[in-house]
């Protein structure tokens, strides 16, 4: 883990747990919570054009279409390319 990583993570987790009240014994539920965010905080990060997040979505198969491409029929649950 890098020492950003794990500085953010302990900030937010720290964060959660005040604002539950500073309950006892849930602090790996908070780290845990503060992990899942910061993971999907980097999921979202993309290059200056947007190319990386086109990619990773494509990849997760969360992209419906990109800009320039025909667009995608869904059919019985699975995507495929219309043409044009």
């Amino acid at each position: 883990m890098s020492h950003n990583r794990d500085a953010w993570v302990s900030q937010r987790a720290y964060s959660l747990w005040e604002s539950e009240g500073r309950p006892e014994g849930r602090g790996e539920n908070h780290w845990i919570q503060a992990l899942k965010e910061f993971e999907q905080l980097e999921l979202t990060k993309a290059s200056p054009d947007g190319n990386e997040l086109i990619e990773k979505l494509k990849a997760a198969g969360r992209l419906i279409r990109v800009y320039g491409e025909p667009a995608a029929e869904i059919e019985n649950g699975l995507q495929r390319k219309v043409g044009r």
